[in-house]
């Protein structure tokens, strides 16, 4: 009866804790290396595993989605040029015609070509 009694705080502390490591000794060393190499819990890799996402507790601790294909993607359709002296940004591309190229946007032939120098 007593050791009924030094078991009871054992087993209500460690309902508090992850479900991996209540389960079966060993298994929370298990799960500590897993998080240091993969940045996953072994639960994470369950729910990865069963969803087909890439998913992680430490990502949601960043504040994050705990899943990272449930991210909402924000993509900006924004086509920039070179005008005299600045940049100007538009929302679809070469609004006026001329046939600007965008900027960030190399054609390897316009480049000019440095002159071999002979020695």
């Amino acid at each position: 009866m007593r050791k009924i009694f030094l078991l009871l705080p054992i087993l209500s502390v460690s309902a508090c804790g992850p479900l991996v490591s209540a389960s079966a000794p060993g298994l929370a060393e298990v799960d500590v290396l897993s998080l240091m190499g993969t940045e996953k819990t072994v639960v994470d890799h369950l729910v990865s595993l069963s969803s087909g996402k890439d998913c992680s507790a430490v990502r949601r601790e960043k504040g994050q989605y705990y899943c990272k294909e449930d991210e909402p993607r924000i993509e900006q359709n924004i086509y920039c040029y070179n005008t005299l002296g600045s940049v100007t940004c538009y929302t679809k591309p070469d609004p006026y015609g001329a046939g600007q190229r965008k900027v960030g946007e190399n054609n390897s032939s316009r480049l000019v070509r440095p002159s071999p120098v002979n020695r």
